[in-house]
């Protein structure tokens, strides 16, 4: 297609991710926060039939400040600057829902996947708690936009520093961070662990990686679960590898813990959490490595 047929990507959206990369890189981990943009587009905005402070409940908020500690030990992290209502990298490229766009959709799209069933496809047609984002459908080109400017380089520079990983120390391990509401929107739900880890019931990472994360997250004092209500989304699925030395976990945390739910604004017990997982860097970095090494020597 032309570029003239393309809308532009709004420029408060430039660049589209960052990714910080200390030097030098001292572990086999790459951390990645998909959905704690912030930057929300003027011309979104205008498309949008919700306040901003509505579209953030699909937020992660923050989530990449609570997880810069660990990267400033040595490992990188890479973080949309893009909120999720815009565009969920946490997905499929082109899970599109047909009730969002103005023209039929291609054949290569997926439009019978649970989460584009649920509104919440590749470009979201409804925030968390279940609001209609959009004053009316969009033009095919702006969603088709979006993945090629936005989704497809943030996925080839999580790709690339997962594979320089795992050229560098043999395997790679991702963390793939988030947030959840401290309890289930469901009528009968109730309140949440303080964190969820999710390894695709053991698909996409050995069980002594995940294992190792609740012991001591657990010796941190948190209580924790695994793989439900999350198992690790598409970025879990997608990249976890265990076969081809490449491991992926996913990380729920209870936005409880260190958020008003309401005004979305950091509470006294941040800082708390982000010291937990400040210490969590040692034995991440430094134990986990060592227990993997000594396992793959007695196979």
């Amino acid at each position: 297609m032309p570029e003239r047929d393309h809308p532009s990507i709004p420029p408060e959206l430039l660049p589209p991710f960052l990714v910080d990369a200390p030097r030098p890189q001292i572990a086999p981990f790459v951390l990645c926060s998909p959905h704690s943009g912030r930057i929300y587009p003027r011309a979104f905005l205008e498309l949008s039939r919700l306040s901003p402070l509505s579209l953030r409940k699909s937020e992660d908020c923050f989530v990449d400040e609570l997880f810069s500690p660990v990267a400033a030990a040595g490992a990188p992290l890479i973080s949309a600057r893009f909120p999720r209502a815009f565009l969920d990298v946490n997905r499929e490229p082109y899970e599109f829902d047909p009730e969002l766009f103005i023209e039929p959709l291609p054949d290569y799209t997926n439009t019978q996947s649970v989460r584009v069933a649920g509104g919440l496809g590749t470009i979201a047609r409804i925030v968390a708690d279940g609001e209609e984002i959009y004053h009316s459908k969009l033009p095919l080109a702006s969603g088709l936009q979006r993945v090629e400017q936005l989704y497809i380089p943030f996925h080839a520079a999580l790709a690339e520093l997962i594979e320089v990983t795992r050229r560098r120390f043999g395997y790679a391990i991702l963390l793939d961070c988030h947030s959840m509401p401290s309890a289930s929107m469901a009528p009968a739900g109730g309140p949440r662990p303080d964190i969820v880890l999710g390894d695709r019931f053991g698909a996409s990472a050995d069980c002594k990686i995940t294992r190792f994360l609740k012991e001591v997250l657990a010796g941190l004092g948190y209580e924790v679960q695994m793989n439900r209500p999350y198992a690790g989304g598409y970025i879990t699925e997608h990249y976890g590898r265990p076969a081809r030395d490449v491991h992926a976990v996913q990380i729920e945390i209870n936005r409880g813990r260190y958020l008003n739910e309401r005004t979305l604004r950091p509470t006294a017990a941040f800082a708390e959490l982000q010291n937990d997982l400040r210490s969590l860097a040692g034995p991440l970095f430094n134990e986990l490595p060592a227990l993997l090494e000594r396992r793959a020597a007695a196979e």
